[in-house]
C-alpha cells in the first residue's frame, strides 16, 4: 500500500465504521499547509475534524526574545541574521518605538534575512572585523543545523541568540491536561526525522492515543490518518511510521549528537502559553564563547514576560493550542490579516491563521460556530 494513491486511502477512509466525532491533530505547519493547499478537508468524511496544532516556531517565540533581538540590533554596532518569517512578527511596544525587526531595519539597524545557518556563517567571514548574530528560533529542525554550526566551528564573530524549542512537550502538557482536545495525533515528520519517531512514543503508551508519522504530500497525509482512524475503531494503538522514505529509528543520530554536545534542554518559555517543563534548548558552557547572551550587554526584560501574551483581541495562542481554529480567532479576516499581521500566527507561513487566509479562508466563522467551538 505504500505507492497507493490519494484517492484511494480517501476511498479507504470514507469505507470505515467512524465514531460521530473524530478529531485528529497534526503538529506541523508543513503539514497545515499541504492539508490546506490539497483541500483534504473538504475530502474527508465530515465527522473527521483535522486540528492545527503547536507547529509553528515563529508563532510560540517568546516576545522578550524577539524584544532582546530588536534592542541588540539598534544598540549594538552588529549585523543581526534571522530566518525571514521571524523579521516581521510584532512585539506589544508603543507605536513610537520598533516592533518588529523589520521595523528595527528601517530605523538602522543592519538586519538581514537568511535561510539556513550555512548563510549566517557565509556573512560571518564577509565582515571579519564586525560581530554577527544570529537569532536562531525554531523547532528541532532547524535548531539541530545551528548545533552542527557550533559543532562544527564556527567563525570567531558569530554568536547565536538561542530561541530554540522542542516539539513534543507541548503535546505532552495539553495530553496532561487532561483536556487535549483530540483523538488521535499526526506527529511531524521533519522533527521525526532529525529526532527519530520513538520521541512520540508517550502518545500511545502513557496516553493511549493513536499517532502516526507522516511526510508531507497527501498521500503520506492519508495513510497516517487512516493509521490512526483504524486503531480508534479497532482499539490497537501503536506509533505508526507512515514517512520511512525520511524517517528512521533513532533519527539523524549526528545531528542529536549535535545538539547533546553543544545545547542544555531547560525549561521554556512559550509565547501565550507560559513554561513548559523541558522545551527549550541553551547553549551550554563548552560553546558559550559563541553565545550573544554572555558576550553582549543584556537586553532582556522581565517585564516583557508578562506583556508577552498576545496583542489585545488576539487569539493566537488557542490557535496553537488546538483550542479553536483560525478563522474564530476574534480579529481573524478583520484587524488581522498578511500585509497587516496582529498576530505571530498570522506572519509566518507556517502559521495557522496565515496557512488559512492564503488557502482562501478570509472571513470570520460565524457567531453561532464559535459558540459551538467553546461549548
Amino acid at each position: 500500500m505504500k505507492n497507493d494513491s490519494a484517492a484511494i486511502w480517501l476511498k479507504r477512509i470514507h469505507a470505515l465504521d467512524l465514531p460521530a466525532r473524530v478529531r485528529i491533530m497534526n503538529v506541523c505547519g508543513g503539514h497545515e499547509r499541504s492539508i490546506t493547499q490539497a483541500g483534504l478537508r473538504s475530502a474527508l468524511p465530515d465527522n473527521i475534524e483535522l486540528i492545527p496544532g503547536p507547529g509553528c516556531p515563529v508563532c510560540i517565540c517568546p516576545e522578550e526574545d524577539i524584544f532582546e533581538a530588536i534592542q541588540l540590533a539598534l544598540n549594538e554596532d552588529v549585523i543581526l541574521v534571522a530566518y525571514g518569517d521571524m523579521l516581521r512578527v510584532p512585539v506589544n511596544v508603543p507605536r513610537c518605538e520598533a516592533r518588529s525587526l523589520e521595523a528595527a531595519r528601517t530605523r538602522g539597524a543592519d538586519i538581514r534575512p537568511i535561510a539556513s545557518p550555512t548563510q549566517a556563517t557565509v556573512i560571518a567571514r564577509e565582515n571579519p572585523g564586525k560581530p554577527v548574530v544570529f537569532f536562531a528560533a525554531g523547532f528541532e529542525t532547524t535548531t539541530a543545523p545551528t548545533a552542527a554550526l557550533l559543532v562544527e566551528g564556527a567563525p570567531d564573530n558569530l554568536f547565536v541568540l538561542l530561541s530554540g524549542r522542542l516539539t513534543w512537550p507541548a503535546v505532552a502538557m495539553l495530553l496532561d491536561s487532561g483536556t487535549p482536545g483530540f483523538d488521535a495525533l499526526i506527529a511531524p515528520g521533519h522533527v521525526a526525522t532529525v529526532m527519530g519517531p520513538e520521541e512520540w512514543e508517550f502518545v500511545v503508551k502513557q496516553h493511549g492515543i493513536p499517532a502516526a508519522v507522516a511526510g508531507f504530500v497527501p498521500e503520506s497525509l492519508l495513510a497516517a490518518m487512516y493509521s490512526t482512524l483504524r486503531q480508534l475503531i479497532e482499539g490497537n494503538r501503536f506509533l505508526d511510521n507512515c514517512y520511512p522514505e525520511l524517517v528512521r529509528p533513532d533519527g539523524n543520530r549526528y545531528a542529536r549528537k549535535c545538539l547533546q554536545t553543544s545545547m542544555d534542554v531547560t525549561d521554556a518559555n512559550w509565547r501565550g502559553v507560559g513554561i513548559i517543563p523541558d522545551s527549550g534548548y541553551a547553549i551550554n558552557s563548552a560553546y558559550s564563547a559563541h553565545d550573544a547572551r554572555r558576550e553582549f550587554s543584556s537586553y532582556a526584560d522581565d517585564a516583557r514576560k508578562r506583556a508577552g501574551e498576545m496583542p489585545p483581541g488576539c487569539d493566537c495562542a488557542k490557535v496553537v493550542l488546538g483550542k479553536i481554529y483560525p478563522n474564530e480567532c476574534r480579529l481573524f479576516g478583520a484587524a488581522c490579516n498578511p500585509r497587516h499581521p496582529i498576530g505571530p500566527c498570522m506572519v509566518s507561513d507556517e502559521g495557522a491563521c496565515r496557512i488559512w487566509w492564503s488557502g482562501g479562508m478570509r472571513e470570520r466563522a460565524s457567531a453561532q460556530v464559535q459558540q459551538d467551538s467553546v461549548a
